[in-house]
C-alpha cells in the first residue's frame, strides 16, 4: 500500500469506524415486536438483537497475563457478540506459537470465525492459511496492518503503528523534548517494533530504544529507573502501553529524574494520571472498537456477504491523542470500560 492510500485512509477512518459501527447495530436487528427470543436464541428489533441463527466466533490475541489493553477489546467484542447472538470463545498467549496452537484449536472447534491479532505475523501464517482452508473466514484486529492482505485475511480493524508513531515524534517536538527512551515490553512484537521506529523517523531529538520484560512489572520498574539514572539526560519516556506508563512515572520518582512521561494507549487510571498531570499525553487506538468491529464484522460477512474496507482496505481505529485539552471529555468513557 503506497503512502498516499495510508494519508487518505487515516483521513477517513474516524467517518468509516463510527459509519461501520453504526450500520452493523442496524443490521444485527430483525423486525418484529414484543422483544421474544427468537427459535436461534437471537431476539427481534425491540430487544436490539439479531435473530439470525447461532454462530461461534473464536477472538486470540497476544494478551500477556494481567494485561488490562485487552479487557477493552474483550468488552467490546463481547458487546458485539451479545447483540449478533454470537458465542464468543476467548484465549490468548504472548507465546507465537502458543497463538498458533490456539487458532488451530479454534479450527478443530469448527468455530464460524476466527478474529485473531498478528503481533507476530510469521508464525501465524501456516495457521491461517488452514482456516481458510476449510472455509473458515479470519479477520485480523489490533496488530498486524501491514501483513492481513499478504495473509489473505477478510478485513482488518486497528491503528497503522508508524502513522501513530510518527505523529507520536511530531508531538514530542511540539513540547519540545530533545531526548526520549522508548520502552518496548515485547521484543519481536511488530507493532510496538513500528510505534518507535515511527518516533524515531519524526522526532527530531535523540530517540533510543529500552527493552523491558512486560510480564514482570517490578524488573519494567527497575529497569527504567537504572536507565534514568545512567542518563540524567533523559527528558521523556515513551511507553507502549498504559500500564507500563504508570510503572515508568514510579520509576522516574525513584530515579529522581525530571523526565516526563507520554505513552501509547489509554485506560481509565491513565486518564486520571493525564489530569493529575504525571502523564502528558496519550495515543488513543480504540481498543474497544477493535473488538466489536472484528466480531461484528464476521457476523457481516456470515449473514450478508459484507465486506468492512472493501476487502481492500483496513479500518483505521486510531490514532487519537488525549491530553489535558480532551482528557475530562474522554474520561467518562475511560471509565465505563469503552476508551
Amino acid at each position: 500500500m503506497d503512502r498516499s492510500s495510508l494519508t487518505r485512509s487515516r483521513r477517513i477512518a474516524p467517518f468509516v469506524a463510527v459509519a461501520a459501527a453504526a450500520a452493523l447495530t442496524l443490521a444485527g436487528c430483525s423486525s418484529g415486536s414484543g422483544g421474544k427470543k427468537s427459535e436461534e436464541g437471537g431476539a427481534d428489533a425491540s430487544a436490539g438483537k439479531a435473530s439470525t441463527p447461532r454462530m461461534t466466533v473464536a477472538l486470540v490475541t497476544h494478551q500477556s497475563p494481567g494485561d488490562t489493553f485487552w479487557d477493552i477489546v474483550r468488552k467490546g467484542a463481547q458487546a458485539a457478540a451479545d447483540k449478533d447472538n454470537v458465542k464468543l470463545v476467548y484465549s490468548a498467549d504472548p507465546n507465537a506459537g502458543n497463538q498458533a496452537n490456539l487458532v488451530q484449536n479454534a479450527i478443530d472447534q469448527k468455530v464460524d470465525g476466527i478474529a485473531v491479532t498478528l503481533a507476530k505475523p510469521d508464525a501465524l501464517k501456516g495457521v491461517i492459511a488452514k482456516a481458510e482452508a476449510v472455509g473458515i473466514p479470519v479477520v485480523g484486529l489490533n496488530s498486524g496492518v501491514s501483513d492481513w492482505k499478504d495473509l489473505g485475511l477478510l478485513e482488518f480493524f486497528g491503528q497503522d503503528e508508524s502513522v501513530a508513531g510518527e505523529a507520536f515524534g511530531k508531538k514530542l517536538n511540539e513540547v519540545g523534548a530533545k531526548n526520549a527512551v522508548c520502552v518496548v515490553q515485547e521484543q519481536g512484537n511488530v507493532g510496538l517494533t513500528q510505534r518507535c521506529d515511527g518516533v524515531k523517523k519524526t522526532f527530531e531529538g535523540k530517540t533510543q530504544v529500552l527493552n523491558v520484560n512486560g510480564t514482570d512489572m517490578p524488573s519494567v520498574k527497575s529497569t527504567i529507573t537504572a536507565k534514568l539514572k545512567q542518563d540524567s539526560s533523559i527528558d521523556y519516556v515513551v511507553t507502549l502501553g498504559a500500564p507500563f506508563a504508570l510503572t515508568a512515572v514510579q520509576s522516574v520518582e525513584e530515579s529522581g529524574s525530571k523526565a516526563k512521561v507520554a505513552t501509547f494507549d489509554l485506560n481509565k487510571q491513565l486518564t486520571g494520571a493525564i489530569k493529575d498531570g504525571g502523564i502528558q499525553f496519550a495515543v488513543d487506538q480504540q481498543p474497544y472498537l477493535q473488538g466489536y468491529l472484528a466480531v461484528d464484522g464476521l457476523w457481516l460477512y456470515k449473514n450478508n456477504g459484507n465486506y468492512s474496507g472493501g476487502g481492500e482496505q483496513p479500518v483505521l481505529t486510531g490514532p487519537a491523542f488525549v491530553d489535558e485539552s480532551n482528557v475530562d471529555a474522554v474520561s467518562e468513557f475511560a471509565g465505563k470500560g469503552t476508551r
